[in-house]
């Protein structure tokens, strides 16, 4: 991505001198709702590569100039140049990108047993980070209304980065939360993809179990140009609300959730996510979750206008730890069609097939995940009793 080196938000950058910024202080980066933006951010008809051209947002700018001042500055684990990527020949679409060095530099997840396991201090968390790793606090503006209750979210480099800008929203790591999806969290997520302009601007949530390798609450964001099949993937009604879909195309099937903008509409969505999230942690079910701009509900296709943001929610096998030996892992961005490989072999060689197999090894048997949809079904229709 072309980020201009000229900007106004230098307030994000971190001072010159390494002995400055343990008082550099957490600058606020403030938003209200003109500029969450639901409507007319959508692919370049040309490819990918015009991207390059689009206007960036205010959030964008401030985003990837801070984060790329510390890529320079040498705070990631490895530097981040232009990944290899392919499109996988296919029906699905699959991204492939090639990332050596974030299968072997990034830091080996927690010992996790449970979906449900309390948050402890004594493990990694996002309280023992350096400060210059901290790029801004996300707050909304006090008049931005919102029944939900909300917390204000770091915004925080990921040292093993999986794509440019990729970062983790982390609401107020001080409180020592577990890795439990809550709708202040989901919010601001949402309204960060609202908040910038680019298409291929996806936040996501692995729970515990479901691939998370640090038991402290947060989200992922990041940027990727390119479409992705869960943005136009039909769907079709679990309620006669049509509140809760499903998406039955491949690569797997999820719960799909969808919002034209803010307001009422989204506080609704953020809240009956998290209904059917917290009944999976209460169930030990682990689950996947992203967030992305997409085309609403119904026989869509992937070139659909983004008209809104579709959460997705897939529920799956509890896998603690990495799984050497496979081509990637499944979590977030895998079952949304993004798929980050550890090895150039692999890179090389992988088919949509194989692709395919590795990703249903991860999914529920069918019985227990039409359990789960009856249960979810049954949640979403207590909304109008």
């Amino acid at each position: 991505m072309a980020i201009p080196h000229g900007s106004n938000e230098t307030s994000y950058l971190l001072p010159p001198n390494k002995e400055d910024w343990g008082g550099h202080g957490i600058p606020d980066f403030v938003y209200g709702q003109k500029e969450l933006v639901p409507k007319g951010i959508q692919w370049p008809r040309n490819g990918p590569s015009l991207l390059d051209t689009l206007p960036l947002s205010r959030f964008d700018s401030a985003l990837c100039l801070a984060w790329r001042q510390r890529m320079e500055l040498g705070l990631f684990r490895y530097c981040l140049g232009e990944l290899q990527t392919q499109t996988l020949p296919g029906a699905v679409g699959f991204v492939a990108q090639l990332n050596v060095e974030r299968g072997v530099q990034r830091r080996s997840p927690q010992n996790i047993r449970s979906v449900r396991q309390a948050f402890d201090p004594e493990q990694f968390n996002f309280n023992q980070i350096r400060p210059g790793e901290v790029l801004f606090r996300l707050h909304r503006e006090p008049d931005l209304p919102s029944a939900l209750q909300q917390d204000d979210i770091l915004v925080v480099i990921n040292v093993s980065p999986l794509e440019w800008g990729h970062v983790l929203l982390v609401p107020e790591p001080a409180r020592g939360l577990p890795q439990r999806l809550l709708p202040g969290a989901l919010q601001a997520g949402v309204e960060a993809v609202l908040l910038s302009s680019h298409p291929g601007f996806r936040v996501g949530f692995n729970s515990l179990g479901g691939l998370a390798s640090v038991n402290h609450l947060h989200l992922h964001g990041y940027y990727l140009a390119h479409r992705l099949p869960v943005e136009g993937a039909p769907s079709e009604p679990l309620d006669p609300g049509g509140r809760l879909h499903l998406l039955q195309a491949l690569p797997a099937p999820g719960f799909l959730f969808y919002t034209s903008g803010p307001g009422p509409d989204l506080e609704a969505l953020v809240s009956r996510v998290c209904r059917a999230t917290d009944y999976l942690t209460d169930h030990e079910i682990a689950h996947n979750l992203f967030v992305t701009r997409g085309a609403p509900p119904g026989k869509t296709s992937s070139s659909s206008a983004l008209t809104g943001v579709r959460v997705i929610l897939w529920v799956r096998k509890s896998s603690f730890g990495i799984k050497e030996g496979e081509a990637f892992n499944v979590a977030l961005c895998e079952l949304a069609g993004h798929l980050p490989v550890k090895t150039s072999q692999d890179f090389s060689s992988l088919t949509e097939a194989a692709a395919l197999a590795v990703i249903r090894d991860c999914l529920l048997p069918p019985a227990q995940a039409g359990e789960v949809q009856a249960a979810l079904v049954a949640l979403i229709a207590k909304e109008e009793q």
